[in-house]
């Protein structure tokens, strides 16, 4: 098709015209980024934690009355959690997986740095962690129980001898570029080189939304129940059954003690990413809502134009255009305001992506999002425009012609 009397006609209408354009430019522009922030949103909350997320439990305990002996009722606690029909293993850690807190720390490869290595997330993990989080080793070995040691040793000795660590790959591979992280040594507490003697496909990260929640690692320290969390791996199928069977033996074993928090991790998981779930909801609302006004600015300009130019349409079947050729003039017309709106409104992406990179830490704008928000405008714009263009293909010339 002829495209000059197109543009001849929008030349005669630019107004109209520079609505529509700027109108497809900004949900371009909107729905592109919003776009891409919901897929990082999900992409986020589906990120694998490196464990057996549907079999744990998580319980918190704290003290009614004075204890002396708190390490001593830790172990005898983790004993009758263990011996639960239907518990896999238990352990106790520092922080736990969607938790609230986490323990980081500066890590050197010489122990007179003038700045860390790296920053790292530090588990401190009691007797049977590895079995209990489901966490592969990959290379190397977990802890051997003689290297299990009460927490309270970093307190009382002024240069710890903490025998182990145990570092997740990635971790690993920064730390150990090119070979083997087993044998390695780091130092992390004290001024004692701490030798590595496992490496783990993942370790979960307790707040995977913090962007210091890159590098981890785990230690043989032992918390007692007061500054640490309860972690039971059990019967999937018995979760909720085994959750309020482990509450019930904590509060028997002392009576003293109170259980503050109880959660499967899933559920955990699930409150952890409300905010994330709320916002990708609102973004869909508004991206739902701006193409639903986009569609009715291009319907309502749409139909005014047919108003505008009956007489054009009449003498246009006079000279014998069909009701196809007619269909296509608006089309066409459509697709090259859209085209335009487009290539204005990927310009203008790029820029409010650049924004929420200075400002939220988001990663660059993926260029895939750019054509599948273009191919939702053209198509968009093609379904909105062809109702008043098949009211004008239907338009009998003699009709038009008798009322102009």
């Amino acid at each position: 098709m002829d495209i000059r009397p197109i543009l001849s006609t929008l030349r005669r209408h630019k107004t109209a015209a520079a609505l529509i354009v700027l109108e497809v430019a900004l949900s371009c522009a909107i729905v592109s980024n919003a776009v891409f922030v919901i897929g990082h949103r999900l992409q986020r909350m589906d990120a694998p934690t490196g464990v057996a997320e549907t079999e744990l439990l998580h319980l918190r305990v704290h003290d009614t009355a004075r204890h002396d002996n708190t390490d001593a009722l830790t172990r005898r606690d983790l004993a009758l959690l263990r011996a639960l029909p239907g518990v896999k293993n238990a352990t106790v850690l520092n922080q736990v997986p969607f938790g609230t807190g986490s323990t980081d720390l500066g890590v050197n490869l010489a122990f007179e740095q003038p700045a860390p290595t790296i920053q790292a997330t530090a588990w401190l993990a009691g007797s049977q962690a590895l079995e209990t989080l489901g966490v592969r080793v990959v290379e190397g070995r977990g802890f051997l129980p003689e290297e299990v040691q009460p927490a309270s040793v970093l307190g009382g000795a002024a240069s710890p001898g903490v025998p182990a660590v145990i570092l997740d790959r990635q971790t690993a591979q920064r730390l150990f570029p090119g070979r083997s992280a087993v044998g390695q040594h780091l130092f992390a507490f004290g001024s004692a080189p701490i030798p590595v003697v496992g490496v783990v496909e993942r370790l979960a990260q307790p707040q995977p939304n913090e962007p210091r929640a890159e590098y981890t690692l785990m230690v043989p320290l032992q918390l007692d129940y007061n500054d640490g969390n309860y972690l039971l791996r059990v019967d999937a199928a018995q979760r909720e059954h085994l959750l309020a069977a482990a509450v019930d033996t904590l509060q028997r074993a002392d009576s003293r003690r109170i259980v503050t928090e109880q959660h499967t991790l899933e559920a955990m998981r699930h409150e952890y990413y409300r905010q994330d779930r709320w916002m990708a909801a609102v973004l869909v609302a508004v991206c739902v809502a701006l193409l639903v006004v986009t569609a009715f600015g291009i319907v309502g300009l749409a139909s005014f134009w047919v108003q505008q130019r009956t007489r054009m349409i009449g003498v246009r079947r006079a000279l014998g255009a069909s009701r196809r050729q007619i269909l296509r003039y608006f089309q066409t017309e459509n697709f090259l305001l859209t085209s335009i709106g487009i290539v204005l409104g990927m310009v203008a992406a790029y820029g409010v992506n650049h924004l929420l990179m200075s400002f939220y830490e988001l990663p660059r704008l993926p260029w895939l999002c750019l054509p599948v928000g273009a191919l939702t405008l053209w198509v968009l714009g093609q379904v909105a425009v062809l109702g008043p263009a098949r009211r004008a293909a239907a338009l009998p010339p003699v009709v038009v012609m008798r009322g102009a």
